[in-house]
């Protein structure tokens, strides 16, 4: 059963001449969250990613007449992995500044490289909404108070990121927490305190920044 978050209506937050952020640790389903709008919004849209190289050159070129022709005949530009886009904060102010009606998301698996280039550029041009892993609240669309209450001991040990919860014994659980913990977490811990090398963060260190 799909659990619903609690964004999940973006449209909600989506408006005119405004940029949504949707920021979180990863692994937590900003991009589901986004893919679900995108299959039901009557916008239309062009979704980029931060990860082709070819969206690069266009926005983070700084040139509002290329950043127009980017965005040609569309009323919404969705944008994942939008912090591996230099100077996108930018990018998304001119959009938003100088194209009548047009509205951006941005998400980002690496909340603070994104936080830090969009909060100058976008001010009072955005919202931000931060996605973490699934929360009790958001759980009791599929399971009750009681049922909940007996599955607390499960959920203090392995979390509730989405994969985890989904996986079936407990080995996968420790098998796809220990993935998003050494793939994903480390890394933005090493980002953040703005080491070249994740292998001198040791894990109680990590942890520790997390949930300082």
């Amino acid at each position: 059963m799909k659990i619903k978050r609690i964004y999940q209506d973006l449209q909600n937050y989506v408006k005119p001449n405004k940029v949504l952020i949707i920021l979180g640790p990863r692994q937590t389903g900003k991009a589901t969250l986004l893919n679900d709008f995108l299959r039901t919004t009557n916008l239309k849209y062009k979704f980029v990613s931060g990860d082709d190289i070819l969206v690069h050159e266009p926005l983070s070129s700084q040139k509002l007449n290329e950043i127009r022709s980017f965005c040609e005949g569309y009323e919404l530009i969705a944008i994942d992995e939008a912090q591996k886009i230099p100077n996108i904060g930018l990018a998304m102010k001119l959009m938003v500044d100088h194209i009548p009606g047009i509205s951006v998301i941005a998400t980002g698996s690496s909340s603070f490289e994104l936080a830090g280039q969009t909060g100058e550029p976008l001010t009072g041009r955005k919202t931000t909404l931060l996605l973490y892993p699934i929360s009790q609240m958001e759980l009791l669309s599929r399971n009750n108070h009681f049922e909940l209450k007996q599955k607390l001991s499960e959920y203090l040990i392995y979390g509730s990121y989405p994969a985890v919860l989904t996986s079936g014994s407990s080995e996968e659980k420790s098998r796809v927490l220990n993935e998003i913990t050494g793939s994903y977490l480390f890394k933005d811990v090493s980002l953040l305190k703005e080491s070249k090398r994740s292998s001198t963060i040791d894990q109680p260190s990590a942890y520790a920044c997390f949930y300082r």
